[in-house]
């Protein structure tokens, strides 16, 4: 049993715990808006189905799959399975020092993660971020689902509890039906937000504009050095030639000099 997840692109049959604990406080109450009713219809239904309804469902998804990416359930009722999440990300994050940047394939690709049923949105906000190095806060991004029904495409953002396997469980395998994407949060989403919290956004966002700035000058500092070390062997083979020439001028009239006598 796995309540980890792992990517089919590395090949490894090693699951990554990932953390219990959420970024994401939940939205003031009041009248939802557009979207929030979506997931809320969808929690819902996760409520009403039973273990029977569950591994009937499993059943027929693994029956439907034709990828060889199929879904295991476990006998305490918990499955395992593979979710693909695509990458749109209007900028690139801030990542570990030892990675330098998001690599540029990175964003726009689709990522494959092996989770479980009891694995959030939020869970698997910080496994994409930790596949890639990512530095920032997981509460600055967010997961959408993307619904084909009728010619029609939309986009709604998933509540961080909410458990992509399920709704990978009840849309079934084809990703033209339902598939996943990790977006930067808008600016209007912001307003779900405590002010102690959008308070250490601001902090966060002013030690990484620090940390770049540090970065930015030890990298022209470095430049700097070696131009100095290029001038200065070139100031030495300058002074290095004009000395031989001297000594070359020194030597002809010392012989015109010899001769003239």
């Amino acid at each position: 049993m796995s309540s980890g997840y792992s990517s089919l692109e590395e090949d490894s049959e090693d699951f990554f715990f990932t953390a219990r604990t959420s970024f994401f406080r939940r939205a003031p109450q009041g009248k939802p808006r557009a979207g929030q009713q979506d997931v809320e219809k969808e929690k819902e239904t996760h409520n009403y189905l039973s273990k029977e309804e569950i591994k009937e469902k499993v059943h027929k998804y693994n029956l439907a799959v034709t990828d060889k990416l199929k879904m295991t359930l476990n006998s305490n009722g918990i499955y395992t399975g593979f979710i693909k999440v695509q990458m749109e990300l209007c900028r690139p994050p801030q990542t570990s020092p030892s990675l330098g940047k998001l690599a540029p394939s990175s964003n726009g690709c689709t990522n494959t993660l092996h989770i479980s049923s009891t694995n959030t949105v939020g869970e698997v906000i910080e496994a994409l971020l930790k596949k890639f190095l990512v530095t920032e806060s997981p509460a600055k991004f967010a997961l959408y689902k993307r619904c084909h029904r009728e010619d029609q495409v939309y986009a709604c953002k998933l509540s961080d509890r909410e458990h992509p396997l399920y709704l990978r469980l009840v849309a079934g395998p084809r990703t033209d039906t339902l598939s996943f994407v990790l977006r930067e949060h808008e600016i209007g989403e912001w307003e779900a937000f405590s002010l102690p919290e959008l308070q250490n956004f601001l902090r966060i966002l002013d030690k990484e504009e620090d940390e770049q700035l540090q970065s930015l000058k030890r990298r022209y500092a470095a430049y700097r050095h070696k131009l100095e070390e290029a001038l200065s062997e070139m100031s030495e083979e300058a002074i290095h030639v004009n000395c031989k020439a001297q000594e070359a001028r020194n030597s002809e009239d010392f012989v015109k000099g010899f001769v003239g006598v």
